[in-house]
């Protein structure tokens, strides 16, 4: 029986060296980066879910829950630095991420990268939401399970609708934030656009009458571009918009405000592009190739309280 457990020993042994000889190879061969960075994401994602599980655990028996994303999010951070290289440096002067509890933050959406992202971003008391269909992947399931996730089911209106009820009903009674992403789906561009957003996010801000942080990833497809096979090390600069009032909003007022939001980030989106590859500002104009007018989902809908 504990032979059975050297098995995975050996996996990441193996899995360590393999990516090590990639490294090496992409002195040579530069596309070989893109294997050996791939292959020390998903083994530090792995890592950092399954220690995730038992943090998640210890924090609950302590009463402290509700912080065990960020912590583990944090630990992810670092042994990714290490190992790819990749960093986001948040822009955050007026401690919004500290200060601005419960909200419901929003972001755009690029790369399976973002989940880096969130790791050097993610505030205290706050919680992701996530396709339901995560909840049965080992180690990452397990952690968002355990450390309180919102799992929707897109393709089931009945179960979006509750589990966006209790999203409103957590970030009340608990004063949990909330983090999701309005486009709903990854973008994959290689310029500064957003896809339309839906409109969960805020139906839930509204529902629950606390604020909306827009949170703006420059594009960094230099630094990740799955089509092209480019994965490379490098800092990506992330800014956090003031929060968005929604006092005395009603679900009438959601169309408005997705669009206004949209257009908000869409326009910082391009300023921070075009500051973090050195171009001048002024002269990058703001073009949207995508309907602003937000898509309707399983979530669109008037969360109950």
């Amino acid at each position: 029986m504990a032979s059975l457990l050297y098995y995975p020993v050996y996996f990441f042994e193996g899995c360590i060296a393999l990516t090590i000889g990639f490294y090496m190879l992409s002195l040579i061969l530069p596309r070989a980066a893109f294997v050996a960075r791939s292959l020390a994401s998903y083994l530090s994602l792995i890592l950092c879910a399954g220690l995730g599980v038992f943090t998640s655990i210890a924090l609950s028996l302590l009463g402290h829950g509700q912080s065990a994303q960020w912590a583990v999010g944090r630990s992810f951070k670092y042994v990714m630095a290490l190992t790819t290289g990749v960093r986001f440096k948040i822009e955050d002067p007026k401690n919004i991420l500290g200060k601005t509890r419960p909200a419901v933050f929003i972001g755009n959406h690029q790369t399976e990268l973002d989940v880096l992202m969130l790791g050097c971003m993610f505030p205290k008391y706050c919680s992701v939401t996530a396709k339901s269909s995560l909840k049965k992947t080992p180690f990452l399931g397990w952690f968002m399970s355990l450390s309180g996730s919102i799992f929707i089911d897109r393709a089931s209106r009945t179960d979006a609708r509750a589990a966006m009820a209790g999203a409103a009903n957590q970030i009340q009674k608990k004063q949990q934030s909330v983090y999701m992403f309005p486009e709903g789906t990854r973008s994959y561009s290689k310029e500064p656009e957003l896809l339309p957003f839906k409109k969960g996010a805020f139906h839930l801000a509204v529902q629950a009458q606390v604020p909306i942080v827009p949170v703006v990833v420059a594009n960094y497809s230099h630094i990740l571009n799955v089509k092209d096979l480019v994965f490379n090390a490098g800092e990506i600069p992330v800014k956090v918009l003031d929060p968005i009032d929604t006092t005395g909003l009603t679900t009438a007022d959601v169309d408005e405000l997705c669009k206004n939001t949209r257009d908000l980030m869409l326009k910082e989106l391009v300023a921070l592009t075009a500051k973090a590859r050195g171009q001048p500002v002024a002269q990058v104009p703001v073009v949207d190739n995508h309907p602003s007018v937000a898509k309707t989902s399983g979530t669109d809908m008037k969360v109950a309280a």
